[in-house]
């Protein structure tokens, strides 16, 4: 692959997080769906910030996540979201900028009154788990205008976004990406997101899997999704007949990387579990990031299990350790 500017340029929707801590009452009696993702609109997302108690605001976004973490390991790295010039956009903005990413999406103007910038309700019960609750605001209007193509022909690898399949023109803008992409010589990866949105878009999750796919990114309840199957042996089987590499993580388990008929388990990380928000998305920086450097597929997925388990040991979605501190610590530096 000829020299590109960046190693990898994310694509998904910007999003700033509002994580409060909950009982598991607190998710029943106000109809909160634990362990998923649900899109709200912005009524529904008054209503819970009202009820949750304490929060903190922290930029996030699942691939703006996986690509903040790939600038916090000093990859060259770019993003592409929608935000509103607002206060959360500004905020939102402000910390990918700060970490060496290059974010230069238009702004929606301040004077549109009907959206905001997008914002998710992280809810996070006494066990860690994450139970989302998604006011996409302007971040659902990402189309094919916003897509660069000489920004996506000067990257080694695209990181697609699942949860952006909700959105007509977002596919086409992803299509957009991939053919300027394929056509300079990069290669294109995805994380499948959530259950729900492969529920409500198999069809498009498959052509693309098979048709465009390089390195295919999801857990273990993802992958039975998307395959269909009984089970997480008979998926990935079908995964690795269709994807060059298949990076499937399953929780406290670690990950299994896959490619052709070789299987390669990575450990999860020693670390406690305190909230699991970002846990995927940071695996995907540090897998991206081993893969950007020519490391094995042990080392790619060791250093993504690391990555995650830094990010499930703290509330919120961004490190708060230096990375490349603790892969040396873990001997992957």
């Amino acid at each position: 692959m000829s020299e590109k500017r960046f190693d990898v340029v994310g694509i998904g929707n910007a999003m700033v997080d509002v994580l409060g801590r909950v009982t598991d009452e607190f998710l029943v009696e106000n109809g909160v769906g634990k362990g998923v993702m649900t899109l709200i609109d912005a009524e529904r997302a008054i209503e819970l910030y009202s009820k949750m108690g304490p929060a903190q605001e922290i930029s996030g976004g699942s691939a703006a996540n996986t690509i903040a973490g790939l600038g916090m390991l000093g990859a060259k790295a770019a993003y592409v979201g929608k935000i509103k010039d607002d206060q959360l956009g500004a905020i939102f903005a402000h910390d990918i900028r700060s970490l060496g990413v290059a974010f230069d999406t238009p702004m929606t103007p301040r004077d549109r009154l009907d959206e905001e910038t997008g914002r998710c309700m992280v809810l996070v019960s006494p066990d860690g788990e994450r139970s989302m609750n998604t006011y996409l605001g302007v971040s659902a209007d990402l189309g094919p205008d916003d897509i660069d193509e000489g920004l996506m022909a000067d990257t080694r690898w695209i990181y697609l976004e699942g949860y952006r399949f909700d959105g007509m023109e977002s596919q086409e803008a992803f299509r957009k990406a991939v053919a300027a992409t394929k056509a300079a010589g990069g290669k294109v990866s995805i994380t499948l997101s959530d259950p729900f949105c492969i529920e409500r878009h198999r069809d498009a999750f498959r052509r693309m899997v098979v048709e465009e796919v390089d390195l295919l990114f999801a857990n273990e309840h993802e992958l039975v999704s998307l395959y269909q199957t009984s089970t997480l042996e008979d998926a990935m089987d079908e995964a690795r007949k269709e994807v060059e590499i298949v990076a499937c993580t399953v929780g406290p388990s670690g990950a299994y990387v896959l490619k052709g008929e070789r299987t390669v388990h990575a450990p999860a990380a020693p670390m406690k579990r305190v909230d699991a928000t970002g846990a995927g998305d940071l695996f995907a920086a540090g897998f991206l990031y081993g893969l950007t450097r020519q490391r094995n597929l042990l080392t790619c997925g060791t250093m993504g299990c690391v990555c995650a388990g830094e990010v499930i040991s703290h509330i919120g979605a961004r490190p708060e350790e230096n990375l490349k501190d603790l892969f040396a610590r873990f001997g992957l530096a």
